[in-house]
């Protein structure tokens, strides 16, 4: 039995209906190098959605790979409850320098959606600690995307992920969010004041007695389309949370990490949240491992004698995992000393500008929209109306398949099409990915 044959046989793969392998078998990778996989078979793919958006640095990094090497031979891993080690309060000084103001705790777990929990969970305890015990429900964005455990799920709004389960999750406040492609004001995303964020402020004077926090994709939903919102709605959300004491959990973890052009998402605002997670990108999608980063303020309302039962009993069993933090720390490093960031800023206009040279005049593609070098290309049948496709066409994934076929891992969001590179890809690369994305596009909606 060959190696592909054995995974149908005892792997069920994530977010995928199995059904749909017997047409597509698995494709088996045996090697990366930069932004580019290997099949078994010597097939060369550009891996244009960072591997699920936590590759940052490409495959394979030689410097991240060293770092990991020279840790492995000293410490693999160690109970991190009264127990510490070098790594981890080195990355902790490291990511000091680069995250938003004011905040400066780091609680570790191993996830994104654990690191969710953790904030959730943070958020309403805090909120009982200091006198506030009907504040017990969470506000979010529709359309919003923060995880897969029921937590994450509740204060999540697609239907894709969460119907189902509906029964299980907590009863959460939501807004509906920003949709600047079918803006219902008839506003231009770069010139609005978000008079969409009218919606929030309802819910605030209806719903904020009993909401310990709000939890945001700041500027980015990345699963609901990768939809961008612009700064200003995350100015009027800070003030908001502050006017009637909610807690603001900026989900950082796909936006973090140079994707949209700075550090953070958060920053495009110039405000800070109260809760920041991350993940994904934190290790270069090396080793998995997520930080929930709080201010002083809360950490103290916890900080008290055992007795007074006010400790955070919460925990994982990989938290500070030394080769996590080595990675990120290496991370950190080459995003430092190789000027990453700049060529973010250079390479996602060079991206957009060609995206909308090959593509923005096709009669299917409505809009191509960006953020550093994230670009999502909405796809619809017609551009005037702006209606969607009918899902059970499955435009996206014909697209897909057929970009597959010529060598580009081009993974859709429903009818979006998204480039959400690593951050070294040069202008070549992008020249020939966007080549390939146009062709798949013309073989499947032809011109």
């Amino acid at each position: 039995m060959d190696l592909v044959a054995k995974d149908l046989k005892f792997i069920w793969h994530p977010c995928s209906q199995m059904k749909d392998y017997e047409e597509l078998k698995p494709i088996l990778i045996d090697h990366g190098k930069g932004i580019y996989l290997y099949d078994k078979d010597g097939k060369e793919y550009i891996d244009i959605v960072s591997s699920w958006w936590c590759n940052l640095l490409g495959h394979c990094n030689p410097k991240i790979n060293e770092r990991i090497k020279e840790q492995i031979d000293k410490l693999e891993h160690v109970i991190f409850a009264n127990l510490t080690h070098e790594p981890a309060i080195e990355l902790c000084e490291e990511l000091l320098k680069i995250i938003p103001k004011g905040l400066t705790k780091f609680n570790f777990s191993d996830n994104g959606s654990a690191s969710i929990e953790c904030a959730l969970k943070m958020s309403f305890q805090y909120q009982y600690q200091t006198g506030f015990p009907k504040k017990i429900k969470f506000m979010c964005l529709s359309e919003g995307y923060h995880g897969e455990t029921i937590g994450a799920l509740s204060v999540g709004s697609l239907d894709l992920y969460a119907k189902l389960y509906q029964p299980m999750l907590m009863d959460s406040i939501r807004i509906e969010a920003p949709d600047c492609y079918r803006c219902k004001y008839g506003k231009c995303r770069d010139s609005c004041n978000a008079e969409c964020f009218e919606m929030a402020e309802k819910a605030f004077e209806e719903h904020a007695e009993e909401t310990c926090a709000i939890i945001v994709e700041p500027l980015l939903q990345a699963c609901a389309g990768m939809r961008i919102y612009p700064p200003v709605y995350l100015k009027k959300l800070r003030e908001i949370c502050d006017k009637f004491n909610v807690l603001l959990i900026a989900d950082e973890i796909a936006t973090g990490f140079g994707r949209t052009g700075k550090m953070f998402a958060f920053e495009h605002a110039e405000v800070s949240p109260d809760i920041m997670c991350i993940s994904k990108g934190l290790t270069g999608g090396y080793m998995p491992m997520a930080i929930t980063i709080t201010t002083d303020q809360i950490y103290n309302a916890f900080y008290d004698d055992y007795s007074k039962g006010k400790a955070f009993m919460h925990s994982h069993t990989y938290s500070g995992n030394p080769l996590g933090c080595s990675a990120a720390l290496a991370v950190q490093k080459v995003l430092r000393e190789d000027n990453i960031l700049q060529n973010v800023k250079l390479r996602g206009f060079y991206l957009h500008e060609r995206l909308k040279e090959a593509l923005i005049e096709h009669p299917n593609v409505g809009e191509i929209r960006n953020i550093g070098l994230i670009n999502a290309i909405e796809l619809t049948p017609d551009k005037k109306t702006k209606t969607e496709f009918d899902s059970s066409l499955r435009i996206g994934y014909q697209i897909y398949k057929s970009a597959l076929k010529k060598g580009l891992i081009l993974r859709p969001l429903g009818n979006v099409l998204y480039f959400n590179p690593p951050l070294i890809i040069n202008t070549e690369q992008i020249d020939k990915a966007i080549k390939i994305c146009k062709e798949s596009i013309n073989e499947i909606l032809t011109c």
